[in-house]
């Protein structure tokens, strides 16, 4: 059975997972992904996404934008999660799933993204807004830096800047490539946001990248991205300080991204 709880997390679980184009495995806890990995091989997708926050990840909610293979499934093993949903299983997977105790198994029979408003409710009234559901053009982004992205860099940045946007703000997301390596989520200030995805990265923040989803309004997120290793940043600029952030990140040697929108997730 499912409870009030379980139906927001798979919600926001799956609607992270069905945002990536290619193969991606997400885990998430009170709806913040602490997990998101992408490979081809699902396995591997897998366990980048279990790498992201291990400890968060117990008792979460694991969503796979593919069918899910048996392959995954002992992957999985003993790792306790309340819910996995996907569009679809192997019949093996789907037969050791359902041996689980306490174990949701949920299929999505449309896998096309929902359209139409977002509503939320307040003491006597309805709230509606448009989903955040702008093509992702890195194209569009402008580089304030003297150093640029490598192509690897600016595909990770992509990612992290995909991820950000199920995060809720202040929001900020360090990335290697094909996986979130730490999230610092729904703090009242950037830059402890920074702090706690740096901790939780730790050693593998070093060479990271990372996503804001919105403006640094102070330097200091940036100095704190530097000082854990961060080499290169996405951001959607606008603050009246964008010019004391984007020389922090020049006297660092970081890259800078301006994506000229934010996601700001509340």
């Amino acid at each position: 059975e499912m409870s009030y709880n379980n139906y927001l997390d798979a919600t926001a679980a799956w609607g992270c997972a069905q945002d990536f184009a290619g193969q991606t495995v997400v885990i998430v806890k009170h709806t913040l992904p602490c997990g998101v990995g992408a490979s081809d091989d699902q396995v591997e997708a897998y366990h980048r996404a279990l790498a992201g926050d291990p400890v968060s990840a117990f008792g979460g909610i694991c969503a796979v934008n593919r069918v899910v293979t048996s392959a995954m499934v002992g992957a999985i093993g003993k790792h306790r999660f309340d819910i996995v949903i996907a569009p679809g299983y192997e019949d093996a997977a789907l037969a050791s799933l359902l041996k689980r105790k306490n174990l949701r198994v949920i299929t999505v029979r449309n896998v096309a993204p929902v359209g139409g408003l977002e509503y939320r409710s307040i003491p006597g009234g309805l709230l509606a807004q448009e989903p955040d559901s702008v093509d992702l053009d890195t194209s569009a982004w402008h580089c304030v830096t003297t150093r640029r992205p490598s192509a690897e860099e600016l595909e990770t940045l992509a990612f992290a800047w995909r991820a950000v946007k199920w995060v809720k703000s202040n929001a900020i997301v360090m990335a290697q490539p094909g996986m979130i390596a730490g999230v610092g989520a729904g703090q009242p200030n950037r830059v402890e946001s920074v702090r706690i995805a740096a901790k939780v990265a730790g050693e593998r923040a070093s060479g990271c990248v990372l996503a804001s989803d919105a403006f640094f309004p102070f330097p200091d997120g940036v100095e704190a991205a530097a000082d854990a290793g961060v080499v290169a940043i996405v951001q959607p600029g606008g603050s009246v300080r964008d010019a004391e952030t984007t020389a922090v990140a020049e006297a660092r040697g970081m890259t800078m991204m301006l994506a000229g929108r934010r996601h700001f997730r509340h």
